[in-house]
């Protein structure tokens, strides 16, 4: 056994450890950085690394921190109450630096202890590099509802993977995107626990083997497996100023062995370190391109790491407080699936409590249907994970097994319901039939949770009309909404300290932990010197995104011009080709004069493609063209400038958010699940154009349709017009889409490219388009003409301001936990004795 794991013979007293409490003032933190600074990382005067103070006060605060985060877990354990487990793929968790002294409230503490010793703390706190353990919406409500477990003191410890390398860092050369490699563990991460005791073995491949014991049991055993250490490192995640400080585990894949000494004796070194490699790729990469077989399997294996390590994990802790009897396992324990991506934890936590714990099905499947809950977040069918059967029996053999007990039993139930349906067997069935026959993950999910939700009102109806009907129709309890939130504490207190300075002084201190108190704002939008310093605030906030658009960009955005920001991932259905038609729409009224009251505009436009998506590529390299035709013309001069800002992340969301004006939200309706950049920029005082779709609807049902710019089809307009659409009879009713396209496909924007944007013209004029964005041009013009004048008028675009931000405080996320907790995990709050 190795000495990192061999545990203590003769165990200290808890007294031992027992340390006097860390100083919270300026001169106490200051000491700890330069001791930091100058003995554990042995720097001095004479270094110009600007990397090495940002890590020696991250570890002064992260020493805060772990004070805080013994005492959690300690009453955890004492509490004896039920606990949550958040298991995803990713945790898009942004820069720790400044949220800990937030939530700690040390920031002015810090900045005063910096600033005496001749220091910066914004420039240190800049040197943090973004967490690269997500892709976009889904890893950050991850992050954001971790932040509000811990403020709402909820035993819930999340459960994801330590990726080596994050998606990618997006370039852009010429116009198109370029990927290059984000190391963003290449320095280390300061702020993580190497926990190597808890150290879980994981299991791929083999074969398995049954047998019958003395007492008549058959018992299955995984045998010839080659397994991957998964090895756990911890990130603290602090509560809001209330001592608590739950815990993201990372699982982080290694070799059994390091390498194979007599193939290195031998002369074969890349054969002696080839298991080594092979199990360390496991946790290398952010979402590999699973176009090819081996990115499936990769993928596929990275899920189950995920949920076996957790699983065992969860199940050794359980055996620490009240050992081998699992008979209230049940009642104190629940797993969130967040989306279809770790279901094959619903598989796996029966193998482990039938073959490594003994239970028999009925209680182990009884534990699991009670203790397993499902997240949606897709309505868009391709995402619903199906894993073909020959790679399950490759990689997973024991586990396909139980899913095809699983799905016979289950199939028992549905044909007991629905005597002689075959159609409707076929259609539940975990296993989708045919030439490559796929594991239906979703499926299997729905089946092994006792609660099923989608994160929006429109997702949640959406799924149980469509995607989950016939789920819906045998357990209609299972199925419930929760709409998502964003955490108030980054994306307004930290973000946009100007503005927090101003609700502080106004409304108290209280709407950090309450945003619903924001509703107090509401009497304010009338009184016209708090509309100027709110209106101030805002330029301050446009002055700073102006001045980052110009250094990453080479644009400069006039302060006097709306700012007019889409920043999310690229994809067709959420339409930056419907926002890139109108910016060609606004560039040809320039062209023709027609700017007669006219409100200058800058448009920015973020986000990244994924590297095998090729129209999505497409799109970004139009957004790049149009933008430099129409800067390099001196005719826009004053009246429009067009960006698009590349790797787009938290740590620039929240420069972005807080110097918006105007929040695009222009996805097909019935498309986007839910939406949380559209909660961010309306807490900071963004006003939305949007259709009806997601979280877009509550919104505009929060603000009122006064205060919001609405346009386009319904997502059942969708559906009806999909049989009848005729986006080239729109286009020649239509004059302004008419002279859109007609520059488009005359080359204007790509001179020397021809016939580029091709498919992206097609996409347009496609009669199936499922994106319908012809459809929707006409609306989108209208409201964006609506925008342009409301914009105009100062004082009322400031009220609308103000009652956006007003408005929405039911978009936080610790309102999405409370919610979560009430309905689903049913856990008690547990304050940390000090």
């Amino acid at each position: 056994m190795s000495s990192l794991t061999n545990p203590i013979k003769n165990q200290p007293n808890d007294s031992v450890f027992d340390l006097p409490p860390l100083s919270m003032e300026p001169e106490g933190l200051a000491n700890d950085f330069k001791r930091y600074y100058a003995h554990t990382f042995g720097r001095d005067r004479d270094c110009h690394s600007a990397y090495y103070p940002y890590k020696a006060l991250a570890i002064t605060l992260r020493d805060r921190l772990m004070e805080r985060w013994k005492v959690t877990r300690q009453s955890y354990d004492e509490a004896g109450s039920k606990r949550a487990y958040y298991l995803s793929l990713e945790f898009l968790m942004g820069r720790a630096l400044s949220n800990a002294m937030l939530n700690l409230e040390v920031d002015g503490a810090v900045e005063k202890g910096l600033y005496n010793l001749g220091l910066e703390l914004e420039e240190i706190a800049s040197n943090e590099p973004d967490p690269g353990l997500g892709n976009g919406g889904l890893g950050r409500l991850a992050a954001c509802f971790l932040d509000s477990c811990a403020s709402l003191q909820l035993p819930v410890r999340g459960y994801g993977l330590r990726y080596e390398y994050g998606m990618f860092r997006q370039l852009v050369e010429n116009g198109e995107q370029v990927e290059e490699p984000d190391h963003w563990l290449r320095d280390g991460n300061p702020w993580e626990l190497e926990r190597p005791e808890f150290t879980q073995r994981i299991q791929f491949g083999g074969r398995t083997e049954s047998y019958t014991d003395q007492k008549g049991r058959t018992i299955v055993q995984w045998v010839d497996s080659h397994d991957v250490l998964a090895v756990p490192y911890d990130i603290p995640v602090p509560g809001y100023r209330n001592n608590t400080v739950n815990t993201l585990r990372l699982w982080k894949a290694a070799a059994t062995d390091d390498f194979d000494l007599d193939e290195f004796n031998a002369g074969s070194y890349p054969e002696s370190v080839a298991q080594k490699n092979a199990a360390e790729h496991i946790t290398m990469v952010l979402y590999p391109n699973d176009a090819s077989e081996n990115g499936k399997e990769l993928r596929l294996r990275q899920q189950f790491f995920l949920a076996s390590a957790s699983i065992k994990d969860v199940l050794r802790d359980w055996i620490r407080l009240h050992g081998a009897d699992f008979s209230r396992f049940a009642e104190l324990n629940c797993f969130q699936l967040n989306d279809t991506h770790p279901a094959v934890s619903v598989a796996e936590l029966m193998r482990q409590l039938m073959d490594e714990h003994g239970l028999e099905w009925g209680e182990a499947w009884n534990i699991t249907r009670h203790t397993m809950a499902y997240t949606n977040h897709t309505l868009l069918p391709e995402a619903l994970e199906r894993w073909p059967v020959r790679l399950f029996r490759q990689l997973l053999p024991r586990v396909l097994e139980i899913i095809f007990e699983i799905n016979a039993r289950f199939l028992a139930e549905v044909a007991l319901r629905w005597p002689g349906d075959i159609d409707r067997q076929r259609r539940m069935s975990l296993i989708e039939e045919g030439y490559d026959p796929q594991v239906r993950m979703a499926y299997l999910a729905i089946v092994g949770s006792y609660s099923v939700n989608g994160v929006a009102a429109l997702h949640s109806e959406l799924l149980i009309e469509g995607l989950f009907r016939d789920f819906h129709d045998l357990w209609p309890a299972k199925f419930n909404n929760k709409t998502n939130g964003v955490t108030p504490r980054r994306w307004l207190a930290q973000c946009n300290p100007g503005l927090r300075t101003l609700l502080d002084e106004t409304i108290g201190t209280d709407w950090v932990r309450d945003l619903d108190q924001l509703a107090r704002l509401v009497p304010h939008a009338e009184d016209a010197a708090f509309r100027e310093r709110w209106h101030q605030i805002k330029q301050d906030n446009k002055a700073q995104l102006a001045e980052h658009v110009a250094e990453i960009c080479g644009v400069n955005f006039p302060l006097d011009a709306i700012f007019d920001v889409q920043v999310k991932r690229i994809h067709e259905y959420k339409r930056q080709l419907l926002n890139v038609l109108h910016v060609i729409h606004l560039y040809n009224r320039i062209k023709r004069g027609d700017t007669a009251n006219w409100a200058p505009r800058c448009v920015l436009i973020g986000g990244k493609a994924a590297p095998g998506y090729v129209m999505a590529k497409q799109i970004i390299r139009l957004v790049n063209n149009v933008a430099r035709v129409v800067n390099m013309d001196p005719s826009t001069e004053g009246l429009l400038r067009v960006a698009f800002v590349p790797d787009y992340r938290v740590s620039l969301m929240e420069v972005i958010a807080p110097g918006t004006d105007l929040s695009e939200q222009i996805s097909t309706a019935g498309k986007e699940a839910s939406g949380t950049g559209n909660m961010k920029f309306m807490m900071n005082g963004a006003i939305t154009i949007g259709t009806l779709d997601g979280a877009n609807i509550e919104i505009r049902d929060q603000v009122g349709e006064e205060n919001f710019f609405l346009f386009g089809l319904t997502a059942a307009g969708v559906e009806s017009r999909r049989h009848h659409y005729d986006p080239n009879g729109i286009i020649a009713g239509d004059p302004a889409l008419m002279d859109v396209m007609n520059l488009l496909e005359s080359g204007h924007f790509n001179q020397f490219e021809g016939g580029v944007f091709d498919q992206v013209i097609l996409s347009v004029r496609n009669p199936h388009d499922p994106w319908m964005t012809a459809a929707d041009f006409r609306g989108y013009i209208e409201a964006q003409e609506q925008a342009a004048a409301a914009y105009r008028d100062r004082e009322r675009w400031v009220r609308m301001s103000i009652l956006n931000a007003a408005r929405s405080g039911h978009f936080s996320s610790d309102r999405t936990i409370g919610e979560y907790n009430r309905d689903i995990w049913r856990l008690t709050p547990v304050a940390p004795g000090r």
